[in-house]
């Protein structure tokens, strides 16, 4: 017979080999997904001693670099610069487009060109005469005209919210165009299903994901970009930004504990090593960061940012998600491991760990090459129907930012799986907890319990 005394007893050793498979899988998700187990007081004053320094380093550089806001310049009128106001399609009726000059044809007649047959299909076609309300403004209420061609890529049509331009020092009739679309309705329903599924399926851990996204684009909105605007160093300010929103998030969705420290630990090394990466390679491939309109708008307007500092700050900032995901992944697999068999020491929990890393490696490494090609498609397609070569291609800066960017970002996630393992195994297998709640040491009871059993 089981005294009472025992009955406790499958609940504290709940991996013994006596214990079915589905009991001994649920322990380990709750410790997984419920309050982490305690550490060592020693265990807990080393990983201290690591991290409220950098925290400390981190706030510091946050009070340092807080800017006063973002700083004025006069409007250029040019691409996103431009005073925009919100307006309704008002109606649209169909026009000639020959009657309302919808487009030149060369004086030569010649339609030999891409621009003169586009001119004269223009002409042949029926357009769209669309009236547009402005809706916002200081002039609020005034109406204009937009003439819309037949192979324009974006239609007008009655009751669609548009987004207009002013230009105050052209001619009246010619102030207001239509510049694009509201979609504020779609997004803002497709963030809504994006934030119930994840309530839903992840509950107050999802809740917890969606505060620490909100406070990641506080700190991104309100210290990183205007302190690249004020002047800032970008390399040091997207570097202290991406550690205080890692530091929000990690902590903030995952809990305070040991594993979650070591998972910032991993994180921190990692965004180091691609940091000192970037710089290497950028500055080595003479990378200017000016190689769009955007870019080259941003450098017109505020002419002393440092553009490769900026295009080294959108490495970092931009591998510190996946990084997240890889760190947490490892450290969490490692604590898994260690929990199933207490007696791994840190080699084997080092090896098992780096089996599971390195499926993750293979996919993250595919996932991160994939991203970045999809992003550049239409330049990648604009190369191909120039029939140019791959070399070409590729030493384009165009291309080779985003090779930098791809490779650079790669490497440190594949350096977070085993940096992150090793981590997590010296600590995991270092650790040892004080008495557990009748007063013996937890890792006696645990090999008494096994010896118990085992009879």
């Amino acid at each position: 017979m089981t005294s009472p005394q025992q009955q406790p007893e499958p609940h504290d050793h709940a991996h013994g080999p006596d214990h079915g498979h589905g009991h001994a899988t649920g322990h380990g998700h709750s410790h997984s997904h419920g309050p982490a187990a305690p550490v060592s007081q020693h265990l807990r004053k080393v990983i201290a001693a690591v991290l409220i320094p950098f925290a400390t380093a981190v706030l510091v550089g946050l009070v340092v670099l807080w800017p006063g806001g973002t700083p004025a310049h006069e409007r250029t009128g040019v691409g996103f610069d431009r005073q925009t106001e919100q307006g309704t399609v008002v109606s649209v009726e169909q026009v000639d487009c020959k009657d309302v000059n919808a487009a030149q044809v060369p004086p030569t007649g010649d339609t030999s060109t891409p621009e003169g047959r586009e001119a004269v299909n223009a002409q042949q076609g029926q357009c769209e005469k669309a009236t547009i309300e402005v809706t916002s403004g200081a002039e609020k209420g005034r109406t204009f005209t937009e003439i819309v061609q037949p192979d324009a890529p974006r239609q007008l049509h009655e009751g669609q919210g548009v987004v207009v331009a002013y230009a105050p020092d052209a001619p009246r009739d010619l102030q207001y165009s239509v510049t694009d679309v509201n979609r504020k309705l779609p997004l803002t329903v497709l963030a809504g299903i994006f934030a119930l599924v994840v309530v839903l399926v992840g509950r107050m851990k999802g809740v917890m994901a969606l505060i620490s996204l909100a406070a990641s684009f506080l700190v991104l909105t309100f210290f990183i970009l205007p302190a690249i605007l004020e002047g800032s160093n970008p390399l040091v300010v997207a570097v202290v930004g991406s550690s205080a929103i890692m530091l929000i998030a990690l902590y903030m969705c995952h809990g305070l504990s040991a594993r979650t420290s070591v998972a910032v630990l991993g994180t921190l090394i990692s965004l180091l090593l691609i940091g000192l990466l970037g710089s290497l390679f950028v500055g080595w491939a003479s990378l200017s960061g000016n190689t769009d309109d955007n870019t080259g708008l941003i450098h017109g307007l505020y002419p002393d940012i440092d553009m490769s500092g900026l295009l080294l700050a959108g490495i970092i900032i931009g591998s510190l998600g996946v990084l997240d995901d890889v760190t947490v992944t490892q450290t969490s697999a490692v604590w898994e491991l260690h929990q199933a068999d207490p007696r791994m020491g840190p080699r084997a929990l080092y090896r098992a760990g780096i089996r599971i890393g390195r499926d993750h490696i293979a996919s993250v490494v595919n996932t991160l090459v994939l991203a970045y090609a999809g992003a550049a498609l239409p330049l990648l397609l604009l190369f191909s129907i120039a029939q140019s070569s791959m070399g070409t291609v590729a030493n384009s800066e165009l291309v080779a930012e985003e090779i930098v960017r791809t490779l650079v970002g790669s490497i440190g996630l594949v350096a977070a799986v085993p940096v992150t393992t090793v981590l997590a195994a010296l600590v995991v297998s270092a650790d040892r907890p004080g008495s557990d709640a009748g007063g013996q040491p937890r890792a006696a009871a645990v090999r008494g319990g096994r010896r118990r059993r085992a009879k």
